[in-house]
């Protein structure tokens, strides 16, 4: 039962097909104070974690399902979660912090939310609405590489999905007029991931990872996939990890979320 004590908050809402709920969280609703201020959803940034994991639950409350979230090891690892881990899930509270070290978690059961964690690093959706398979993929600049958006494909499939009915939504993250790399970096990912390589709006060498999130969801055939199109360093209602550490400080971590109703 999700403790009702904290209202669910405001998300940016995005479309995944009937019978998919799925959102991006923000800092607005939450209760953490500075640095974080806000919705933090992280448990590895110093927040107190009754705290985030209040916030979860309060999440949980919009989804309408109760939360899973792997812990993001910037790897290619997926976890398929079934009916069980639902009902653990539901038996354990907000005690389930984790399910294990992922970075992609796909599902078939309805009422299993499925969270992925960011703070520049591209959060994707991903769902099938008429085989009733959905997933998520944490795809930072080694996560993308190693290939966990196709890793989170193919475990869609496996589930009874086809590629040419996915839908994807690729969500707010670092953006290439903004992600700063060295000239060498942004080489050897765009020679392994086609469409990162960028150039920043004051003329220095950058990846554009959403861009080559898409890339690769295409070249998959993924016919539908939408962008929110907004950058974590210039939009400040989300979580920005390089512009907390300029600052020589933490932040936290907002989510996407999906779930079958």
């Amino acid at each position: 039962m999700l403790d009702p004590a904290l209202p669910a908050p405001p998300v940016l809402e995005v479309d995944l097909g009937p019978g998919v709920r799925a959102a991006f969280t923000g800092r607005a609703g939450g209760s953490s104070p500075a640095p974080w201020s806000g919705l933090n959803l992280g448990l590895g940034v110093d927040d107190d974690a009754e705290r985030v994991l209040a916030h979860r639950d309060a999440v949980g409350r919009w989804l309408g399902a109760p939360l899973v979230f792997g812990t993001q090891v910037h790897g290619a690892d997926v976890r398929v979660l079934s009916a069980a881990d639902r009902l653990a899930r539901v038996e354990a509270g907000t005690g389930a912090a984790t399910c294990g070290e992922q970075d992609a978690l796909v599902t078939a059961q309805p009422g299993l939310g499925l969270g992925v964690l960011v703070a520049d690093c591209v959060p994707v959706l991903l769902a099938d609405p008429d085989a009733r398979v959905v997933g998520v993929a944490h795809a930072g600049r080694q996560g993308l590489l190693d290939g966990v958006v196709g890793a989170a494909l193919e475990a869609l499939v496996a589930q009874g999905a086809r590629v040419d009915q996915v839908r994807a939504v690729v969500g707010p993250a670092a953006c290439g007029r903004c992600y700063e790399v060295p000239e060498q970096m942004r080489d050897e990912v765009a020679a392994v991931r086609p469409g990162t390589s960028s150039t920043t709006s004051w003329g220095t060498p950058a990846l554009d990872l959403p861009a080559g999130v898409v890339a690769e969801l295409r070249a998959a055939g993924v016919r539908t996939v939408v962008e929110t199109g907004i950058c974590t360093l210039e939009d400040e209602r989300f979580y920005s990890h390089r512009l907390a550490t300029r600052g020589g400080t933490t932040t936290g971590r907002f989510a996407g979320v999906i779930a079958l109703e």
